[in-house]
């Protein structure tokens, strides 16, 4: 701030910071697809304006439709466990879900968490692409095939294609591993060894966050996605 006036960067902040929470009450009101009106509210993205890494998930679950937040139930307690075995800050990075609102499905009192169907996805896709376009990342991790198909506008098979840097049709580096709630689903007898590659594949997006990064490093090589057309949507 310079004679009580608020620097560029700080003014662009501030722009970014309010067209995000804009944002936010738009998809709260979203009926684009039959999600919205089943659900308590949307679960918009958070995290700071212009965070060097997005992390990307699939939809919010049921604690998190009620309180409103990404990554706050299970998945979310496996995901903050990561991110202090990396050493990485979450209040470094923005979070959010390819789909803002819950789907589910009732058995007596409980909601049950059902995949977001494709074209759900596409409802949502232009929320997604928004927050994107505001909070500017460096790069982004997709956690799980909605995200990954949502972010690299293709089908993703995920456990060939995990562990490795892509590109999506706008030259935005992309991460494709698991989501969390399939390590929570696995077999118990695998659970360390999914956990630890689990941890590899998230370690390969550290140097995003590192702040020194060392001149000798090199960019990751990333695999050229195809543009989303209607053959491949």
């Amino acid at each position: 701030m310079r004679n009580g006036m608020p620097a560029h960067g700080d003014r662009l902040m501030t722009s970014a910071t309010i067209a995000l929470h804009e944002l936010a009450r738009a998809t709260d009101a979203c009926r684009e697809c039959p999600l919205g009106a089943h659900a308590t509210q949307s679960v918009f993205g958070e995290g700071p304006v212009h965070a060097r890494l997005m992390v990307v998930g699939e939809q919010p679950g049921d604690k998190e439709d009620l309180e409103g937040r990404p990554f706050v139930g299970p998945a979310g307690r496996l995901f903050d466990r990561a991110v202090a075995e990396l050493g990485w800050s979450r209040d470094k990075l923005y979070v959010t879900n390819a789909v803002k609102h819950f789907k589910y499905e009732l058995r007596g009192k409980r909601r049950i968490h059902k995949t977001p169907a494709q074209r759900e996805a596409e409802a949502c896709h232009h929320w997604l692409e928004s927050e994107i376009a505001l909070v500017k990342p460096e790069a982004l991790v997709a956690l799980g095939g909605v995200a990954a198909r949502s972010l690299l506008g293709r089908h993703v098979a995920v456990m060939s294609e995990r562990g490795r840097w892509h590109e999506d049709a706008e030259g935005r580096r992309v991460l494709v591993t698991l989501h969390p709630s399939a390590l929570l689903r696995g077999d118990p007898a695998q659970k360390e060894a999914a956990w630890k590659a689990w941890l590899h594949d998230l370690s390969l997006a550290s140097e995003v966050l590192d702040k020194t990064p060392s001149p000798a490093r090199k960019k990751p090589r990333a695999t050229h996605a195809p543009r989303r057309t209607a053959a491949t949507a």
